[in-house]
């Protein structure tokens, strides 16, 4: 399996929008999307990352870098992952996290942190075995 990790491009708006629908398992709304994604394309602390295989899109990863008061440093954040259930537990989530890391690294953050449903055992496993460790509890206020 060839495997690459690139950058986003505005023309691939169809297949994040896709995979992130899958994530959530549920039907975005489109025009925010379309809307968010064009804003946080042209910001240099947010970037999106695909993953192909033989040039298909089969995974996403996006990355927030920000200076947090706390930390006294930069700290990236993993906002979205996802690869397709059919091709997990094939190096494809762990080739994701290897360019957040180094996305990461070359912003000076400190950590990256994770959030994740408490619903998605698998998930909280995968980024166990990648190195994370359950440090937090996230709480979350609904409007």
């Amino acid at each position: 399996m060839e495997l690459t990790v690139r950058p986003a491009l505005l023309a691939d708006a169809d297949p994040l929008y896709r995979m992130l629908c899958e994530l959530e398992n549920k039907k975005l709304d489109r025009k925010s999307f379309d809307a968010a994604y064009l804003t946080n394309l042209g910001n240099d602390d947010i970037r999106y990352l695909i993953a192909e295989v033989q040039g298909i899109p089969v995974g996403l990863a996006s990355c927030h870098v920000q200076w947090l008061l706390h930390h006294a440093a930069p700290v990236a954040e993993i906002q979205e992952m996802y690869v397709d259930p059919t091709l997990r537990s094939q190096g494809i989530g762990h080739q994701l996290i290897e360019a957040i890391k180094e996305i990461a690294v070359t912003r000076g953050a400190t950590q990256i942190e994770v959030t994740s449903s408490l619903t998605r055992h698998d998930t909280h496993r995968f980024y166990q075995r990648e190195g994370f460790s359950k440090t937090h509890a996230k709480l979350v206020m609904k409007f």
